[in-house]
């Protein structure tokens, strides 16, 4: 009854784990899938504000059209400068420093983007006047912080980008170098074939020959290491055998 009840009870601790598993995996899971549509929710969101944006820079006139405009300048120059540094972040570790700056800044953003949707909404022209300067050059500083670190970004990239072309450039003239080599030992080889030249005629042939047929290479019309036109139809036995027949009756003649 003692071991019956000890696997009683192993069982049932593996089930509860099982389930406690299967429990921390869905919830895992769903906090997965909420966070995504989340993102996506928020990049829609964010992509329809914009739009509105742009739509009341044409449509408005007046305040609503230069508060619209400030907005709208100061959405795109973060988001602009955000795809540069993450674009980047994985060719160059030290970006994260410039996405975390980015991110406060981001957040004095999101601040003067809720003034500035105040003061749309307020009726009163004259407040809207006094306000709107004093925001506007906030949003100035934002988006010239921003800029900065873009252009920053952009420039580190392209200099990154010059120096591994440098590199490549030389490391390819070097290689081209390397496969030269046959200048050198091709020179070498004319002089050795010009001193045996001068001791002897024949033996000057022979090594002109023999450098030469060290140096031959397959050429495309020389059929060498390649299958004849006869072998490749089939034909190379008929006609062996046609020779062969063909020679036949000369010889008798001859020796007749």
């Amino acid at each position: 009854m003692d071991v019956f009840g000890v696997m009683i009870g192993l069982v049932l601790l593996v089930g509860i784990t099982v389930v406690a598993l299967m429990v921390i995996g869905t919830v895992k899971a769903a906090k997965a899938v909420g966070a995504k549509i989340e993102k996506y929710e928020a990049n829609a969101r964010r992509a329809v504000e914009t739009a509105t944006l742009k739509a009341k820079t044409y449509t408005k006139i007046g305040p609503p059209a230069q508060i619209a405009t400030v907005r709208l300048g100061l959405r795109t120059s973060l988001d602009g400068t955000r795809q540069v540094l993450e674009g980047g972040l994985a060719q160059d570790g030290q970006l994260g420093e410039s996405l975390a700056l980015l991110t406060r800044l981001d957040a004095h953003a999101a601040e003067l983007d809720g003034e500035l949707r105040v003061l749309e909404r307020e009726p009163d022209t004259a407040r809207i006047a006094a306000k709107l300067p004093e925001l506007r050059e906030r949003a100035e500083r934002i988006t010239h912080a921003a800029e900065t670190m873009r252009w920053a970004a952009q420039d580190r990239m392209h200099r990154f980008a010059d120096d591994e072309l440098s590199r490549l450039s030389q490391e390819c003239e070097s290689e081209a170098g390397a496969l030269r080599h046959w200048d050198g030992s091709g020179t070498g080889a004319a002089g050795a074939g010009g001193s045996v030249g001068s001791s002897g005629s024949g033996a000057g042939s022979g090594s002109r020959s023999g450098a030469g047929g060290g140096a031959a290479r397959a050429r495309l019309t020389d059929g060498k290491g390649r299958p004849s036109a006869e072998e490749l139809l089939g034909l190379a036995d008929p006609l062996a055998k046609l020779a062969q027949r063909l020679r036949k009756p000369s010889t008798g003649s001859s020796a007749g």
